[in-house]
Formats: structure tokens, sequence, C-alpha cells
């Protein structure tokens, strides 16, 4: 009987010490409500209301949404905005996953100081993007930047412009240091794919004639679907979600002529104010704020659906 009762009381311990495992996510979870749910639930709010400056004034419902599609000036600069973010995910699409998939098939296949050149490609990463804004825009510049400079001595002269202060290569500019700057977290993404392919496969595909472009074509890229997939859905958020390299370079106007303006960028000055001394106007930038959210969520949903798709069929 004392047998029993002492495997009972062990059995008790044991089942109240299992139940403590559900205490350790809550800190994460309360970090997650406060710096990620609650803003999401408080910009639905704010954009259902009318503010005066930092104010919540009456109960407007969709009108601030309306403001943002069909009056001027917030009308054009959203679509002005809307298709810079999407140039923006292109660029990087073309750019900045070629090349990581490049790097990291070079990688994969061993060549001598493939370690050194994953740390070295990665090492961009590390640094503060607001940094990187920094130093790109003191080597961009126009008259005493390390680029014009060296393109000048080698007799390039023509090559050298301004490359911030030009609608033209505004954009591009930033969209390629961006580019440089992430081309190693996506390598690595791409490298582990790789690296999941089966050795076996590879020879066979080889045996049968799939080499150089054919076996990335027919075999290694068919593979990768999932790692395709996230690095598609990661890039696009980067991309709509961009904002600190942008406004590091180029200010909260978007500078020159809202040519490098952004969703993000057109957020905080319709939300805050902008450099200019605009007034911010807190509702029309609530909205602003949901439309961004749904638009990034509802991509993103897409996608993953489609993979879930896949893997299920």
């Amino acid at each position: 009987m004392e047998n029993v009762n002492k495997a009972s009381l062990n059995g008790k311990k044991v089942s109240w010490k299992r139940h403590l495992i559900h205490i350790f996510p809550i800190p994460a979870i309360v970090i997650y409500t406060v710096f990620v749910v609650y803003p999401i639930l408080a910009a639905f709010t704010y954009s259902l209301f009318d503010w005066n400056g930092l104010t919540m004034g009456s109960f407007n419902n969709f009108e601030n949404f309306v403001t943002l599609f069909t009056k001027e000036p917030f009308n054009t600069l959203f679509w002005n905005a809307l298709g810079h973010n999407i140039y923006y995910f292109a660029v990087e699409m073309v750019v900045q996953n070629g090349i990581a998939f490049g790097l990291a098939y070079i990688i994969f296949k061993k060549v001598k100081g493939a370690q050194f050149f994953k740390v070295a490609y990665f090492l961009p990463r590390l640094l503060s993007i607001i940094i990187v804004g920094f130093l790109w825009k003191l080597i961009l510049n126009p008259n005493l930047g390390i680029l014009n400079v060296t393109l000048k001595k080698i007799g390039l002269d023509s090559w050298a412009v301004a490359w911030l202060g030009n609608p033209d290569t505004a954009l591009t500019a930033v969209v390629l240091i961006n580019s440089w700057f992430a081309i190693g977290f996506f390598m690595l993404i791409f490298l582990a794919g790789l690296q999941s392919i089966s050795t076996e496969v590879l020879e066979a595909a080889k045996i049968e004639g799939a080499v150089g472009f054919r076996l990335v074509r027919s075999i290694i890229l068919p593979m990768m679907f999932q790692p395709l997939v996230i690095v598609i859905v990661m890039t696009f958020i980067q991309a709509f979600e961009a904002f600190e390299l942008v406004f590091a370079m180029q200010g909260s106007m978007g500078e020159p002529y809202y040519s490098t303006d952004l969703l993000a960028v057109f957020f905080y000055r319709t939300a805050f104010g902008s450099s200019a001394g605009d007034s911010g106007a807190l509702g029309i930038g609530s909205a602003l704020a949901v439309v961004m959210f749904v638009i990034i969520a509802t991509i993103s949903a897409v996608f993953m659906s489609y993979v879930n798709k896949k893997e299920s069929a």
C-alpha cells in the first residue's frame, strides 16, 4: 500500500512538472502581443477615426481610406510609391537572388576557399542598414565619392553622374545597395537547399547527360521548390517593408522628386510629418498601414497556400 502511495505521489509530481512547460512560451507571447498584435489592431482602429494631431476625434467609418485612394496628393503618391515597391521587388528577385543562387552554387561545388567566401559574402549583413546607407551615400557622392572618382580616373567621365540625385538612377542605386546588403543571407538559404539534394540523384542525372545549366534547370531548381518559395516570400516582404535604407540615404521625402518614395516612407511622412515641415495625418497614415498589411499578408498567404498544395499533391 505504501509503495502504491509513493508511486501515485511520484506520478503527481511528474504530471505537475510536465505542466511547467506551458509557462516558457508566455514571455514570447507577451512580447509578440505588445510589439506585433497590438500595433496591428491599433492601426486598424486608428484608421477609422479623425485625428487632430495626436488626439483621436470622431468615428469617420472608412473616410481615411477614401481620402487615401481618391484625393490629391495622397492617391497620386500612393500609386507612385506602390509602383516603386513593385520595381524594388522585381530588381531584387533578378539581381539579389540571381547572384545569391550563383554564389551558393559555386560554394556548393566546393571550390577552393569556399568557406572563406561564404563568410565574406555574409559579412555585409552583420552591419546596421543605417550604417550601410550612410557609407554608400559617401561612396556615391557625385564630387568626392570613390565611385565617380574612379570612373573619372579610368576615362569614363560620362558615367560619373549624381547617382542619388538623378530621378532616373536614384531608386535603382538604392535597390542595388540593398541587394548587396542582403545577398549573403539569401545565399545561405539557397546553399541549405542545395545541400539537401541527394548526391545520388545528382550523380544519376550526370550519368544521363544532365550537366551544367541543364542540370540546374531540370534537376536542381525543381528539387529546391520549397527554398525558392521561401526566398520569393521573404524578398517580397523585404521589398514592401523597405524603409531604413531609403530614409538614411534619401530622407523622408523620397528624394529626388519622390523618385525613391516607398510605401513605408510614404506612411512615415503621412503619419508623423515630413522633414519639409508638413504636419502628420495619423488617420490616413493608419489607413495606409492597414493597406500595406493587407497586401503583404495576402500575397504571402497565397504563396504559402500554393506551397502547401504542392506538398500535399
